[in-house]
């Protein structure tokens, strides 16, 4: 759903003046308006349209996630309604229709919504839906990345990594101009939200965008070389699975020539459906295999 005019909702609490729009005539050149409510191009804005939306949703029954704040879940019994927040676009899910209604209802009598049905596109993410499950990937973010790096002609790679060689910062030529790796790098993390498959390659890069090298860019530009081999690869949730909680995990021991810290990696899955995974650095050295595992 999107909202009409969601700035326009919020109520100030600061004493906020501007000059007269053009257009409007007054003799008196030293008027100004007092806003009450906030306006398109103030910094509070936002804020203040995120205060409003969320006392409704809280009035409601809805409750503010700690893990993300623009999450809000409702239970009823054994039913789940959930809304997604992002500036003036909502995300709305759940398993109770009746509540889905009249929450809809009820943002459209308040704030004057658009319906756009069901989801299929959000913030880079492509939704795919059929009996079987649903398909989350980002393949337009990553056609986009490619042909931004000039990489939609290039050959493609089977693995994201040459895992005989380790990266550090002793190795390559600095590079003259770094922004464009960053820019790359930071594009790469947000596409981990669908490719777990990239999350340790990229995580690994990301800790040299300080001061890359050649050798850095090299083995960025090999990412994009495995992406172009499925760009619209991603996570499927299975509709039939169970509901069984799987956890994965492994470390290395002094996997980092560096620090001679070790790096650890899990994936959870609910039934056949992954949902959440990481890989990262530990703040400790380990000073053994056994200790690293555990």
């Amino acid at each position: 759903m999107d909202v009409n005019n969601a700035f326009l909702h919020g109520n100030l609490e600061e004493e906020v003046y501007m000059q007269l729009p053009p257009g409007f005539n007054c003799d008196d050149k030293n008027r100004v308006c007092h806003l009450h409510k906030s306006l398109y191009g103030l910094k509070q804005a936002s804020r203040q349209w995120y205060s409003k939306l969320s006392e409704f949703l809280c009035s409601h029954g809805y409750k503010q996630s700690f893990a993300d704040h623009s999450l809000y879940l409702k239970f009823n019994n054994s039913h789940i309604t959930a809304l997604l927040i992002y500036v003036d676009d909502v995300i709305l899910a759940g398993d109770d229709i009746v509540e889905i209604n009249s929450i809809t209802n009820l943002l459209d009598h308040t704030f004057k919504i658009k319906n756009l049905g069901n989801l299929t596109y959000f913030l880079g993410f492509e939704v795919a839906r059929s009996s079987k499950g649903i398909q989350l990937c980002q393949r337009k973010y990553t056609t986009d990345i490619l042909s931004e790096a000039g990489m939609l002609g290039s050959a493609p790679t089977s693995t994201p990594m040459n895992f005989s060689r380790h990266k550090n910062t002793e190795t390559g030529e600095l590079l003259s101009y770094p922004a464009p790796f960053r820019r790359l790098i930071g594009c790469l993390i947000y596409l981990t939200h669908t490719r777990p498959d990239i999350t340790f390659v990229v995580h690994h890069l990301s800790q040299f965008i300080a001061a890359p090298t050649s050798l850095h860019h090299r083995a960025s530009m090999q990412i994009l070389r495995y992406l172009k081999q499925h760009p619209g690869q991603g996570v499927f949730f299975d509709s039939t699975s169970n509901l069984q909680l799987k956890a994965f995990c492994d470390s290395d021991w002094a996997g980092c020539p560096e620090t001679r810290r070790f790096v650890t990696s899990y994936i959870i899955y609910i039934g056949n459906s992954p949902i959440c995974w990481k890989s990262r650095k530990q703040q400790t050295v380990s000073r053994s295999s056994s200790e690293a595992e555990y």
